[in-house]
């Protein structure tokens, strides 16, 4: 990290800040000098996207800089065209790429990709965050072997944001497709990233944590989830959050908890499910108002309301799953993002990169790992 930013007890709470120093989703701070390491390679949509996506974010952030992994004759044309970019890109020419289809297996062991070398520059220090919006699970494969996981994380997890009825606008959740399994220590490890990420990015002194289940009740669920109940409930004075127990689906987008704990096959499901259910809800509403010269009428009329309907739910705003529990912070994009997703992604890596993050989890990580030995249940 930069000298300018603040020293803090990697245990604390994140630093006191004016309200003028707290801006977006997740409050970053002003004047942290950041440099983030991007894969203008792995998009469904190509580089120029890439690129586009990184002058969005330089013309409103004075304070990140930028190494761009491709192919350098593609790259230079494109950077070359935004003035805002020049002297904030540094350019490596890398001239592979890792497909969507290929196997995890096999492009974590490619030394000539755009994806190794943006990981690659966060590992050697010369960047603070990566932001890829390639293969998932090859980005994963490829950010554990190169970055390696925190000492006592059993398997890393992607956390996303859910636009949600409490007052930050959003809920974490966590895991949403690194792993399809996760035992109760798992679990736990799940829940102190996820307190967290929502502690030192949403600004929550005492973040609510809520485990998945098919029901509130305690005896409801499979063995694993019991076991996770009792290991969350008694580390949560360690993690510094309030464990409410037991949460449903309906609970995701709501106001109980702010974080909700599952394994990854349910809550890529999960994802999947509201990403459908609300493209099918917007379409809805615009053959509804399509229906009849009235209905056409009404929208007009709606205009300015469907506009902020539409900002708050468009999951452009909230572009960024981030792998937690890795030796450094890795941001995934969605494949299809366009510019202003990429540009959300981006920003996500600078918040986190700006407050120190990992450093913090790790504290929080290495003291739940304790808790959960001594716990005669676990």
């Amino acid at each position: 990290m930069t000298s300018s930013q603040p020293s803090v007890d990697p245990l604390s709470a994140a630093p006191a800040e004016t309200e003028a120093q707290r801006k977006g989703r997740l409050g970053a701070r002003s004047g942290v000098k950041v440099t983030l390491s991007v894969d203008a390679m792995g998009g469904d949509r190509g580089p120029a996207t890439i690129v586009a996506g990184i002058a969005r974010s330089a013309s409103k952030n004075p304070d990140v800089n930028f190494i761009v992994h491709g192919p350098a004759s593609e790259l230079e044309k494109l950077v070359r065209k935004r003035r805002v970019l020049r002297d904030r890109v540094e350019i490596r020419d890398v001239p592979g790429v890792v497909t969507m289809d290929e196997k995890p297996s096999q492009a974590m062991r490619r030394t000539d990709t755009s994806m190794r070398s943006a990981i690659d520059a966060v590992k050697d220090g010369a960047a603070q965050a990566c932001v890829s919006c390639g293969n998932t699970g090859a980005l994963m494969a490829t950010s554990m072997i190169r970055l390696r996981k925190l000492d006592g994380i059993n398997r890393p997890a992607i956390a996303c944001l859910w636009p949600s009825r409490n007052d930050q606008g959003f809920n974490v959740m966590l895991d949403v497709g690194a792993d399809i399994r996760a035992d109760a220590r798992d679990l736990l490890q799940y829940a102190m990233m996820g307190a967290s990420y929502a502690r030192n990015g949403l600004g929550l002194d005492v973040p609510r944590v809520g485990l998945l289940n098919v029901g509130t009740e305690e005896h409801k669920g499979r063995a694993e989830l019991k076991d996770a109940n009792d290991l969350i409930a008694n580390a949560a004075d360690i993690g510094g959050y309030d464990f409410k127990g037991f949460v449903e689906g309906g609970d995701i987008p709501g106001d109980r908890v702010d974080v909700i704990v599952t394994d990854g096959f349910t809550g890529n499901i999960a994802l999947k499910t509201g990403e459908g259910t609300a493209k099918l809800v917007g379409d809805f509403l615009k053959e509804a108002f399509k229906a009849t010269p009235l209905s056409r009428i009404a929208a007009l009329l709606a205009l300015t309301s469907l506009k902020r309907l539409q900002k708050r739910i468009d999951p452009r705003r909230v572009n960024g799953g981030v792998f937690l529990g890795l030796k450094g912070t890795v941001v995934k994009s969605h494949g299809s993002a366009d510019a202003t997703g990429v540009s959300a992604a981006i920003k996500l890596a600078y918040e986190l990169a700006s407050t120190g993050f990992t450093e913090r989890l790790a504290a929080r990580v290495a003291s739940a790992d304790a808790s959960a030995q001594n716990d005669p249940t676990s």
